[in-house]
């Protein structure tokens, strides 16, 4: 099992939970990014840097992935594609997108943007915090338990 990271948007502290999920595990994670990335000095701990551009990161983590591979990712549509190509996907807030949840999530953020288009202020997400670091710690510790193993 391999772990790829939508690394431009993602949290420094799930990055951290993740470079000792690495360590520990002796698994590989690979962050992806359009921009350069400072990673610890590991064997399993990696970044890619791919050049700008929309979706370029997101191309390139779905070309790379195998079935079975985990991807952290907040992008709804990156999820899906993970997803269609056998793979796991969750976002940094401890949340997995599933075949029974990705298309509501798809039609949802199509709406949202929708809103923004027409001039509606729809906010922001909420702050990230302690209890989001957490939940993404214990769901990634229960989907590493039940399929790292099998790797």
């Amino acid at each position: 099992m391999q772990i790829w990271v939508d690394a431009d948007a993602c949290p420094v502290v799930i990055k951290d939970i993740l470079y000792r999920v690495a360590e520990r595990l002796q698994l590989n994670v690979t962050l992806v990014a359009n921009q350069l990335m400072r990673v610890p000095p590991s064997r399993f701990v990696r970044a890619v840097q791919v050049p700008s551009g929309a979706d370029v990161a997101d191309a390139e983590i779905v070309r790379l992935l195998n079935p079975g591979d985990l991807v952290v990712t907040g992008d709804i549509p990156l999820a899906a594609d993970v997803l269609l190509k056998g793979g796991f996907a969750l976002n940094p807030r401890g949340e997995f997108y599933t075949n029974d949840n990705i298309a509501q999530m798809l039609t949802m953020r199509k709406f949202m943007d929708e809103l923004r288009g027409s001039g509606v202020d729809t906010g922001g997400p909420a702050p990230f915090g302690q209890a989001d670091r957490q939940n993404f710690a214990n769901q990634l510790d229960r989907h590493l338990a039940r399929y790292a193993k099998r790797a």
